[in-house]
C-alpha cells in the first residue's frame, strides 16, 4: 500500500506534484532528446525519445534484475554482462523499440552504448542500456547515434522527471517516488503498462540514490525488495522480454542505517509497483488481493496471481458487478506446485477454514457463501468507489482511457484467509476492460 493515499483532481495537480517528489540524488544528472525515424519493418513515420541517466563520477555500487522470458531483448543480454563490470557510469534508454530478437540487435544496442561513453568520457562497458516498445523492430541506430549530443547537451541535476516522461510507451503519465534517507534521498522512476507480470525480475524501472551502500549489500536488497513488489502485480499475465530494475549509489552520503535504507527502499519500489498497477493499459479498478494462512508466502502470492489473472473475474469487476462466483471459480484451479489438484479442493474440512472478504464483507465462510441483499449493495458500491474512470466509447467507437493522471489510490479490496500455515502475500491487478481490448488490438498501428 502507498506510503500515503493520494487524490488529484486534474493533470496539472498531479504534474505539480510529481515535481516534489523529482529532485536528483546528489552526483546524477538526467538529460533526453526526441527525434523522428521511419521504422524499417514498417515504413511509416515514428519518434522515438533517449533518455540518458548519468553519474558525476562512475560508481562500482550497481544492482540490476532481469526478466527471465527465454526470449530477453538485447539489452537484457548486455545488462546482464554489465553486472561483472567494475563500475557503472550511466544508463542509456530508448522508448518505441524494444530490440528484441532484432538481426544485429546486440551489435546496436553495444553501438549507442560506445556512442554514449565517448560523450560522457566512459567506456562503453560503463553504460547500460535499455530499450521497450515494439518487439521485432530494428533499432535506428544512425538515428539514434545523431541524437544522443543532443541528450548529453541537456543533462541537468535538478529533475528526474525528464526521464520518467522520456520512457514510457502507452503509459497514460510519467511515474515518480522518492524516500528520504537521513541526509540522502532515494528516487525511483518506472514505465510499465501491459505485457506485464514481471518475472525478474515491457517494464523498466530505475531507482537512484547518494546514499553509500556497498555493492553486494545493495544488489541483496533490491532482490529482497523486488518480490513483494514487482514481483507481486500484474496487468494480463505476459511477462515483458524486457523487463529491468536497477538501482544505482552515487556514494556521496554516508550511510548510517542500512535497516533504514532498506526500508525506504522497500517502499519506494511497493510505491512505483502500485503506480504501475495503476496506469495499466485500460485499467479502471486496481485489485488488491491479500492472501494469508497459505503453506508459505510463495503459494500465497500464486494464488494472489490466480485471481488478479482470472478473465472472468476481471471483466465483472471492469463492470461493478461483485459476481463472487467468478471469484470463486478462479480460486478453485489454483493447485501450488508439486500438486496434480487445487489446494482449496480437499473437501469440506478445508473448506469450512477458508474466510474470504471483499471490500471488508465478509462473503464466504463455513463453507458456504455469506450474501444478502444489503451486502450485495455494499460490494457494488465498493467496486464504484474504486473506479478510477467511467467507461465509454469515443466519438469513433474506440474505448480510450478518460483520464491521464490517477484520480485517487483505491483498490478493490480482497481478503483471503486459508487458515493452513502462516505464508503470507498481498498481489495486485487490474480490470479488463474494453479500453484493454482496444489499445492491444491497435498498438502498432
Amino acid at each position: 500500500m502507498p506510503s500515503t493515499a493520494l487524490c488529484f483532481s486534474s493533470r496539472a495537480e498531479h504534474r505539480q506534484w510529481l515535481a516534489t517528489q523529482a529532485a536528483l540524488p546528489a552526483g546524477f544528472r538526467v538529460g533526453t532528446a526526441r527525434f523522428g525515424f521511419t521504422p524499417r519493418e514498417v515504413p511509416k513515420p515514428a519518434e522515438m525519445t533517449l533518455s540518458l541517466i548519468a553519474l558525476d563520477e562512475p560508481t562500482p555500487d550497481f544492482a540490476a534484475v532481469f526478466t527471465r522470458s527465454a526470449f530477453p531483448g538485447a539489452p537484457v543480454l548486455i545488462g546482464r554482462d554489465r553486472l561483472a563490470e567494475p563500475q557503472l557510469g550511466a544508463i542509456l534508454v530508448n522508448n518505441k523499440i524494444s530490440n528484441v530478437c532484432a538481426p544485429d540487435g546486440r551489435a546496436a544496442s553495444e553501438a549507442v552504448c560506445t556512442r554514449a561513453g565517448e560523450l560522457l568520457g566512459l567506456p562503453s562497458t560503463a553504460v547500460l542500456p535499455s530499450s521497450t516498445g515494439v518487439i521485432g523492430w530494428s533499432l535506428p541506430v544512425e538515428e539514434m547515434l545523431a541524437a544522443l549530443p543532443a541528450a548529453a547537451a541537456a543533462l541537468q541535476a535538478e529533475s528526474i522527471l525528464p526521464a520518467a516522461e522520456g520512457i514510457v510507451t502507452t503509459d497514460l503519465y510519467p511515474k515518480v517516488r522518492a524516500a528520504a534517507v537521513g541526509s540522502g534521498r532515494i528516487v525511483g522512476i518506472a514505465k510499465g503498462a501491459g505485457m506485464l507480470e514481471p518475472n525478474l525480475a515491457t517494464m523498466l524501472v530505475y531507482l537512484l540514490t547518494d546514499v553509500a551502500v556497498p555493492r553486494e549489500v545493495l544488489r541483496a536488497m533490491l532482490r529482497r525488495a523486488v518480490e513483494p513488489s514487482f514481483n507481486s502485480i500484474s496487468i494480463d499475465s505476459d511477462t515483458s522480454t524486457s523487463d529491468t530494475v536497477a538501482l544505482v549509489s552515487s556514494g556521496r552520503v554516508p550511510c548510517a542505517d542500512l535497516g533504514a535504507f532498506e526500508a525506504a527502499l522497500a517502499q519506494v519500489c511497493a510505491d512505483l509497483a502500485e503506480d504501475v498497477v495503476r496506469n495499466g493499459e485500460g485499467v479502471r479498478h486496481v485489485i488488491r488481493v491479500a492472501v494469508g494462512g497459505a503453506a508459505n508466502a510463495a503459494e500465497a502470492r500464486a494464488l494472489g496471481k490466480v485471481i488478479v489473472n482470472a478473465p472472468l473475474f476481471k471483466c465483472a469487476v471492469a463492470g461493478n458487478d461483485p459476481n463472487v462466483g467468478r471469484l470463486i471459480q478462479a480460486m478453485g484451479k489454483w493447485a501450488p506446485p508439486g500438486s496434480s489438484a487445487g489446494a482449496l479442493a480437499a473437501g469440506a474440512e478445508s473448506l469450512s477454514r477458508l474466510r474470504l472478504k471483499m471490500g471488508g464483507v465478509e462473503i464466504f465462510s463455513n463453507g458456504v457463501f455469506q450474501l444478502d441483499p444489503q451486502k450485495e449493495a455494499s460490494l457494488v458500491a465498493h467496486l464504484k468507489s474504486a473506479e478510477l474512470y467511467e467507461s465509454r466509447p469515443s466519438t469513433d467507437g474506440v474505448y480510450r482511457a478518460a483520464v491521464d493522471y490517477p484520480p485517487h489510490e483505491r483498490c478493490v479490496e480482497i481478503e483471503i484467509e486459508l487458515s493452513s500455515g502462516s505464508g503470507r502475500a498481498v498481489v495486485l491487478g487490474g480490470d479488463l476492460t474494453h479500453e484493454y481490448v482496444s489499445e492491444n488490438a491497435d498498438y502498432r498501428s
